[in-house]
């Protein structure tokens, strides 16, 4: 006997989603996807969607997506972003969004990436503190995210820059 994919639900009215398993069926094979990365030489592939949320007013929209980057060891990274996480009850969608996120060392300081479509710069709120950055905007579009950082980082040191949905962020070590 077959079990029953859970079906997800929205955080606020907790009601399940209808053809969600259609969505994630088009995203291929995770693991046909890693040999086809490995036999092309590919060292990162990005796949995302978005659906409406039947029954949830046209405002909701599920948004998912991965992103695989190998490094020089090998060793796939993956990393997800949007409104779609799992729960004990099977997926859900949230109203706030998971940015796709990148760290960088950059010897005497550390580099933080985000991508934030559709956000102003006025809506953007950022907080350092000792290895971890968190992001948070408010506003039509929202996004949250705490970013474990490699090593802590001066917190007074924050620069940063929004262009065109990119945030760059720059810290200095501590």
């Amino acid at each position: 006997m077959t079990k029953k994919p859970k079906e997800p639900v929205h955080d606020d009215e907790a009601e399940p989603l209808a053809g969600i398993g259609a969505v994630f069926r088009g995203l291929g094979s995770f693991v046909e996807l890693l040999g086809n990365m490995v036999e092309q030489g590919e060292h990162q592939v990005e796949r995302q969607g978005a659906f409406k949320v039947k029954g949830l007013r046209d405002q909701a929209q599920g948004v998912y997506g991965f992103s695989i980057r190998t490094g020089l060891g090998g060793a796939p990274e993956v990393r997800r972003f949007g409104n779609v996480r799992p729960s004990p009850k099977g997926p859900v969608v949230s109203d706030v969004r998971e940015p796709l996120v990148d760290v960088f060392d950059e010897g005497e300081e550390i580099v933080v990436t985000a991508e934030l479509p559709g956000v102003a710069e006025e809506e953007l709120t950022l907080t350092a503190a000792a290895s971890v950055l968190s992001l948070e905007t408010t506003g039509t579009r929202r996004y949250a995210k705490e970013v474990a950082l490699p090593v802590p980082v001066d917190a007074s040191s924050l620069r940063r820059s929004f262009r065109n949905g990119i945030l760059q962020v720059q810290l200095r070590k501590a």
